[in-house]
């Protein structure tokens, strides 16, 4: 009984917050019924309506932040869930290409999928495949640098969005390779749309918060089985190999995954798959986001020389020194001021 009136009093809750809020929104917009941008709402079977912000959901329920409190509803008790036009501001630095959004609601990996699957690719070359991940809209994406290693042909595919809300399957073969860093073994391609169209996109993520046991999933082409999804959870955000640290998880990793993205709850991309140990189970490493970033925004330095596939631009070693022994301590400031003699 004290279960069945707690609900029923969140329910009235809800619609009496929805009622002063939908009166207030109509008489500005003159009884236009459609969502505020940005704004969700959730239709009960009963016919009342709950306004806000769904800050999570799962297959199960869903949290919707009515601005006193976040109240829960089973998804067995809505009608209809409609979610804003997402017309949201997003973060981006377009020097440094990609995006992040602050406070993304948390979904089900099934319902990430849908919602993300678009901006999963298959990357292909003469010798091989991988996974990568668009990050912009003109089409430039990520992937392991040990995917393209070598190759100049590489082709891309892609699958659009439809009308009817199916994929279609695309083959692009016009990929330009824009920059290689072997030591963070991340490559940065550029796609062309095939309509000239702007590409969806996935979001890096806001902050560098993963910890162990949280859940991620990813999506690539393992074996060259397309769009395939694995879940799991954080085994260690902290993982030392070679000098880096990686993102270890459980989640499947198999070859073909590589460069393919690691997301989180929210749908950002939190780390770049690229290794897992063959002939041990439940280990295997992607790459953290925060060394995404900083290869994107210092992509000039790794900048793609197409004489030389195997690597950016080729520099001199750095002369000798002539003289054997200590080498003499550093003059920080100006420089002092000569005396003629």
């Amino acid at each position: 009984m004290h279960a069945i009136a707690l609900r029923i009093a969140i329910v009235l809750a809800a619609v009496l917050v929805t009622s002063s809020s939908g009166l207030e929104a109509r008489a500005a917009a003159g009884d236009d019924e459609t969502v505020p941008s940005g704004g969700d709402r959730l239709i009960l079977r009963g016919g009342a309506t709950v306004a806000g912000e769904i800050v999570k959901r799962t297959d199960t329920s869903v949290w919707i932040d009515v601005g006193p409190q976040v109240l829960e509803f089973k998804v067995a008790d809505l009608a209809e869930i409609i979610e804003g036009d997402g017309a949201v501001e997003v973060d981006r630095d377009e020097s440094a290409l990609y995006s992040t959004l602050e406070s993304l609601p948390e979904r089900s990996a099934r319902e990430q999928a849908r919602l993300l699957g678009p901006a999963v690719v298959k990357v292909a070359t003469p010798r091989g495949l991988g996974s990568g991940v668009i990050i912009h809209p003109d089409g430039y994406a990520v992937t392991n640098a040990h995917v393209v290693q070598g190759e100049t042909a590489l082709r891309a595919t892609v699958w659009l969005p439809e009308p009817d809300g199916t994929l279609k399957r695309t083959t692009i073969e016009d990929v330009e390779l824009i920059a290689v860093n072997n030591h963070y073994d991340l490559a940065l391609v550029r796609i062309t749309h095939p309509d000239g169209k702007p590409f969806d996109f996935s979001l890096l993520e806001h902050e560098d918060a993963l910890v162990p046991g949280q859940p991620i999933f990813a999506i690539g082409n393992p074996l060259g089985l397309e769009q395939t999804l694995t879940e799991g959870v954080v085994s260690t955000r902290t993982r030392e190999i070679g000098g880096l640290t990686y993102i270890q998880i459980d989640a499947a990793i198999n070859p073909g995954n590589s460069g393919g993205p690691l997301f989180n709850a929210r749908g950002e991309v939190v780390g770049i798959t690229n290794m897992g140990i063959l002939s041990m189970e439940a280990l295997n490493f992607a790459i953290p986001a925060r060394y995404v970033k900083d290869f994107i925004r210092h992509r000039d330095a790794f900048a793609f020389d197409p004489s030389n596939p195997n690597s950016g631009h080729r520099y001199h070693p750095p002369p000798p020194r002539r003289r054997a022994g200590i080498a003499p301590e550093l003059v920080t400031g100006p420089p002092a001021t000569e005396v003629s003699r």
